[in-house]
């Protein structure tokens, strides 16, 4: 069983790195990734009271897939961030590499998302708010990028109460 003891914790080296994109010879290792995925997300909610996505790099999986578990689950596979708004907006960002920690950040107010799902077929999904942040939170991880190095500025941290 995967839990938050298999999550890579802030300061890990592997969390700074560029994740490799997925082949499609690599198609049949999702599932069991995903499953990992799920598993790990599923014990944060219990103990921590948050998690909607996860990327596979917080589990050592050095590869472009994060799973979304909102009103159904989303395998995400070598995504692509297309036309980003240029709204902006602040908010307390949590991570489950620190979930202790809420870290102030910029997002896009909406994005589109172009992808292929676990049947390696592609798609498009324009979204806005909440889940334009989610996204873009979840892809930073695969380009090796923490919210705590999109800090507005130095003062943009605070401990969880």
């Amino acid at each position: 069983m995967i839990t938050v003891d298999n999550i890579l914790k802030l300061g890990d080296p592997r969390l700074y790195e560029n994740c490799a994109p997925l082949t499609h010879d690599e198609l049949p290792l999702v599932e069991n990734w995903v499953k990992d995925l799920h598993e790990a997300m599923q014990d944060i909610r219990r103990k921590y009271g948050f998690g909607r996505g996860i990327a596979a790099p917080q589990l050592g999986i050095m590869k472009r897939l994060f799973y979304l578990n909102l009103d159904k689950p989303y395998i995400i596979i070598n995504p692509e961030i297309t036309d980003p708004s240029k709204d902006m907006f602040e908010l307390w960002d949590d991570c489950m590499s620190f979930p202790n920690l809420l870290v102030k950040v910029k997002r896009h107010q909406s994005l589109t998302l172009e992808y292929l799902d676990e049947n390696w077929k592609k798609q498009s999904w324009t979204v806005e708010g909440a889940i334009s942040e989610l996204i873009q939170h979840e892809y930073d991880h695969l380009n090796g990028v923490l919210c705590t190095m999109r800090a507005i500025d130095d003062k943009s941290f605070k401990w969880k109460e």
